[in-house]
């Protein structure tokens, strides 16, 4: 295992030691988050923990059937206790860019209904400024494709539209297009996220802007926890 998984690993299990008997827990999408689904299973299965899960993709779904977590939907629970999540890129702040594996507006709902929001990243997550070196996810009606990539350009953005390894469009579990739009570094995520989702067609983006309560960074030794003011 690579320092970079090993460094993941360790915050994920650091995230998952917040879940409690009867929660109903959040399930984020990556390849950060399956290893705190995979602790979760652990857990169900040598403790006797009883909890149900809401799966934020199909992807997530597999390795929590896999796991046995129980899981539900957002019609039949009152509330999620917790959601454990990762991102790709996190600021001082604690403000995130999330989506390059395609959830992120499953991932939003379910992250915004949560009362905690932990997220987990490896150390090389962490910006001084979103955007810098990455890519704002945009989720995206096919119906509106080619407006959308107008009004990002007019927005200062460099929109390009994901593609398979095949040359189609990447499709999400909405039946949507990802769009991957460079800003740059970005003065105000807030802002730019609101600007992004006025666009008509547009159903949500990846900046993350005032939701994670608690980050688990993991390092080549160690694990950080960095908790918001």
């Amino acid at each position: 295992m690579s320092w970079i998984e090993g460094a993941k690993k360790r915050a994920a299990i650091e995230a998952v030691k917040h879940i409690r008997d009867k929660y109903t827990v959040g399930l984020g999408t990556g390849s950060t988050t399956a290893y705190a689904i995979r602790e979760i299973g652990r857990r169900v299965r040598d403790e006797g923990l009883e909890l149900v899960g809401i799966a934020t993709s199909s992807a997530v779904e597999s390795i929590a059937i896999e796991e046995g977590i129980s899981l539900t939907t957002l019609d039949l629970v009152e509330k999620i206790d917790i959601a454990i999540d990762g991102a790709d890129q996190v600021d001082s702040n604690l403000d995130l860019i999330k989506g390059l594996g395609g959830a992120l507006t499953r991932e939003k709902v379910v992250d915004g209904l949560a009362e905690v929001l932990i997220i987990i990243v490896d150390e090389t997550k962490l910006t001084s400024r979103l955007g810098t070196n990455m890519k704002v996810p945009v989720e995206v009606l096919p119906f509106a494709l080619t407006p959308v990539l107008a009004r990002l350009k007019e927005i200062a953005g460099k929109p390009t539209l994901r593609l398979t390894k095949d040359e189609r469009p990447v499709i999400t579990d909405n039946g949507n297009y990802i769009v991957d739009a460079d800003f740059g570094p970005i003065d105000d995520p807030r802002k730019l996220s609101e600007e992004i989702k006025l666009i008509p067609g547009v159903l949500d983006n990846g900046l993350f802007v005032d939701v994670a309560d608690i980050v688990y960074v993991g390092h080549k030794e160690g694990c950080t926890k960095l908790e918001r003011k």
